[in-house]
């Protein structure tokens, strides 16, 4: 059942809402069909961003991908957290390290989630930033994938979802905007500081890519 309600919601509802109403130019992602498991990394400015990363999944996968979301934000009530896990079915985590306690440690939540089989969307950022501005990277995404340098990193590029719905802006308004999926790719390193190098090198072509083609 909740394979077919995230199905019907991002697949269907949101995919048509956010083409036809807001203005949503979606690039094919059925490749990642063909892609056992994969952490999406891209930039971060809106929440449309974690909506149209949704609704660009293959239907018959979105149920083994997994957001990774801010705890703080989208879990302050335990109702508002189950409500998030159940019809985003995102990992929440916290904003910071917690070494003294795995359990609510972000990087080993995210690695059993790897473990179970699930692929990640992960904005590397850490937080929405300003419309069309990238953030340097944290290095998060440099420890997971260098504790799990057998997954490939998908990097993505989006483009105007920050003028659709601004940071602490509530109203959607239609903007032409793009989602651009780059290949699956495979670290050239185990150093945390190189992969996020490699990572963020990653996302920058795929935005020069975009603006070339337009």
């Amino acid at each position: 059942m909740h394979k077919l309600i995230l199905q019907v919601t991002y697949s269907f509802l949101l995919r048509w809402f956010l083409k036809l109403i807001v203005g949503v130019k979606f690039d094919d992602a059925t490749f990642l069909k063909n892609t056992k498991q994969f952490i999406i990394v891209a930039n971060h400015n809106s929440h449309l961003d974690t909506m149209s990363l949704m609704a660009a999944m293959p239907s018959e996968i979105i149920h083994m991908v997994k957001p990774v979301a801010a705890g703080d934000h989208f879990g302050k009530t335990k109702f508002k957290g189950k409500l998030t896990n159940y019809f985003v079915n995102a990992l929440l985590i916290k904003r910071g390290r917690d070494k003294e306690n795995p359990e609510n440690d972000p990087i080993n939540q995210m690695i059993k989630e790897l473990d179970k089989g699930y692929s990640l969307i992960l904005f590397p950022e850490g937080t929405r930033g300003e419309p069309e501005k990238e953030q340097p990277l944290k290095k998060g995404i440099g420890i997971v994938l260098s504790e799990r340098p057998d997954i490939k990193y998908v990097p993505v590029y989006m483009k105007g979802m920050g003028k659709a719905l601004p940071k602490n802006d509530g109203l959607i308004v239609p903007f032409n905007s793009i989602l651009k999926f780059g290949e699956p790719t495979e670290v050239e390193s185990t150093n945390v500081v190189e992969i996020v190098n490699q990572v963020e090198k990653s996302i920058k072509g795929l935005k020069e890519k975009t603006a070339n083609n337009r």
